[in-house]
């Protein structure tokens, strides 16, 4: 957080680049301004045109900035899951001080100390979560400054990915002309924002609809302890709209917006609307439960494939249930259509401050969030972090606040990782969907490579 107390989210998505800026005073999170862009030189979450994104960054920020009356330096960026690896970490160093004080200095130096060790050439730490400081053997302290001791130990999880990822994203956000204030890994930063201390502390499963993947993450004891990353999401869908009728992209992804359900069941087929095929003249007839029916088909595919790695962790047991949000989550009876894949208890997280009111707002908000909250022990973390790289073989003290970032490239079709396995029964089989021939079809004849 800086010293006005503003903080500034930026959510680098495939389809859309959203900015929020917001101001704490006090325990009060207030957003102040949004902006909104059309993504541009990304596929998937990844950036493959640097200038591109930087332009779409730009044309957001400025919107955000016209509508708070503020002027945006710097930004807190959000890294998506992908390729994304837990690492426990653990560091050990001796107070420098000859009062045996510890200081924000010796926080740093043992991050420091335990980032050195645990992190590969190739990688880069994204965050770095202090589980438990131990000065002179005494555990379990949470924030160690001021306390008196020869010895402290840090015992936590690094959050790691590689270089490029953090490498591209930092060079956007440069060419955008802006000063990077630190990362945040995306499900981390949401779950820890838009849920309560019950469900956080009992699990719940964080489920985000972006629009290039969906990311399955189980918060439990106020940790990120599972995460899985399907490079499928809305767009998927809006091709399928697309292929399935023979229309543009463009106009796929408006008829799905202004007709589209996600359960055919509440949609109707008396009520019809035209569409434009390509290389026919005369419109076409469409009504919304067939077009909900292609949707549907889509969304089976990506809700089975959360169902399936959540079932091995019996993550479908939270006492939190599962909590949907992100773009694609904002379709009519997206709720209802969960429901009959993942079981009753599914709800819709959509941010609650004003101009915000879009579930494909809430990463955005949850970074500027994430930020505002953390102690002044965790922001002498994130700067070691964001200086990790410079100075990997070099522990000093530094007490001021810089950066850095970077970007990564798609090589799979989905990522998971799990640092816990849950104590509790497994689920039986998801129920069988309704719409197998549907997504036969899309399966088989429309497959992405």
């Amino acid at each position: 957080m800086n010293n006005s107390g503003v903080t500034v989210g930026l959510d680098i998505g495939t389809t859309s680049i959203k900015v929020v800026i917001a101001q704490t005073t006090g325990n009060q999170f207030n957003v102040i301004g949004a902006g909104n862009a059309p993504s541009r030189g990304l596929r998937k979450g990844v950036i493959v045109d640097i200038d591109a994104t930087a332009s779409a960054i730009r044309e957001a920020i400025e919107q955000a900035q016209e509508k708070a009356n503020f002027q945006i330096n710097e930004v807190i960026v959000g890294i998506p899951a992908n390729q994304i690896e837990m690492v426990h970490v653990e560091g050990l160093v001796s107070i420098a001080n000859q009062n045996k004080r510890i200081t924000y200095a010796d926080v740093q130096n043992v991050a420091k100390q335990a980032l050195s060790h645990n992190v590969s050439s190739d990688h880069d730490v994204i965050d770095l979560i202090a589980e438990e400081f131990i000065v002179d053997g005494f555990d379990g302290i949470k924030d160690p400054h001021e306390m008196i001791g020869v010895r402290l130990e840090l015992h936590g999880t690094a959050f790691v990915g590689p270089s490029k990822i953090l490498d591209n994203t930092r060079m956007a956000i440069q060419k955008a002309g802006l000063k990077l204030h630190e990362f945040v890994l995306a499900p981390l930063a949401i779950g820890t924002s838009i849920l309560n201390d019950g469900e956080q502390d009992f699990g719940t499963v964080l489920i985000d609809l972006g629009g290039g993947q969906t990311t399955t993450s189980v918060i439990h004891d106020r940790k990120l302890k599972f995460n899985h990353v399907d490079l499928e999401g809305g767009d998927n869908v809006t091709k399928d709209i697309s292929t399935v009728l023979g229309i543009s992209y463009t106009h796929a992804e408006k008829i799905k917006r202004d007709f589209g359900y996600a359960d055919p069941t509440q949609a109707s087929a008396d009520k019809e609307f035209s569409v434009e095929v390509v290389g026919d003249n005369t419109p076409q007839l469409v009504n919304e439960h067939y077009l909900s029916e292609i949707i549907a088909a889509r969304l089976e595919q990506i809700y089975m494939r959360a169902f399936d790695p959540l079932s091995t962790v019996n993550g479908l047991n939270m006492p939190g249930g599962i909590v949907l949000t992100g773009g694609n989550a904002a379709l009519p009876r997206m709720v209802d259509y969960a429901k009959t894949i993942l079981g009753e208890n599914v709800r819709l997280f959509i941010p609650d401050q004003i101009g915000l009111r879009h579930p494909s707002y809430t990463r955005a908000m949850a970074y500027a969030m994430f930020a505002s909250r953390e102690s002044m022990t965790q922001q002498v973390i994130k700067q070691v972090i964001m200086s990790h790289r410079d100075d990997t073989d070099n522990v000093q003290s530094v007490p001021s606040v810089s950066k850095q970032s970077h970007e990564y490239e798609e090589t799979s079709e989905s990522t998971e990782q799990t640092l816990y396995n849950y104590d509790g029964k497994q689920d039986d089989q998801p129920r069988q969907s309704i719409f197998s021939r549907l997504i036969q079809t899309i399966k088989n004849l429309f497959r992405e490579d």
